[in-house]
């Protein structure tokens, strides 16, 4: 199994105020940890957004209207490449940040170990991961757990809302 990508290229955007949302380092950090031993190289984008914008693109590509806490959108890859031929193109991670400050509140979590959680599952959205279905979502939470667990960070799936 590999140590983590070779290559990781984390663009970070912040399309809404930073107070109280993580630096880049931090998206780049938790994004290499949920891609340890997966993939070589990587390219994605995260957009930190607004709850207007999140709602909107929650609307338009999932028909929900209401913002999400986060969006994953794996990058297709071109028709007509070489059979073989991989590009590095992950794809974008959509984080609504009043969404993500609301429910770490709510759960009483750190906001940055929420903001670490939703990084990592939605990086496994990029990767084909899924939750459709109870297996799938055991599967899932089980992957994110070891994955937070190795950056420090407690079991997010614990209830600790009153």
């Amino acid at each position: 199994m590999t140590q983590g990508p070779i290559r990781l290229d984390v663009a970070v955007g912040y399309a809404t105020p930073r107070k109280g949302v993580p630096a880049a380092v931090s998206f780049r950090r938790w994004t290499a940890a949920a891609l340890k031993g997966r993939i070589r190289e990587a390219d994605l984008a995260i957009r930190i957004v607004g709850s207007r914008e999140g709602r909107a693109l929650n609307r338009h590509y999932r028909g929900k209207d209401y913002a999400t806490n986060v969006l994953s959108f794996p990058t297709e890859l071109p028709e007509g490449l070489p059979e073989g031929v991989r590009l590095p193109l992950l794809g974008d991670l959509v984080i609504c940040a009043p969404v993500v400050a609301r429910e770490a509140r709510e759960q009483r979590k750190p906001l940055n170990a929420h903001y670490a959680h939703l990084t990592v599952h939605g990086v496994l959205h990029l990767l084909g991961w899924d939750h459709e279905d109870a297996r799938e979502a055991e599967c899932m939470e089980q992957l994110e757990r070891e994955i937070l667990a190795e950056l420090g960070i407690d079991d997010p799936y614990l209830d600790t809302a009153p």
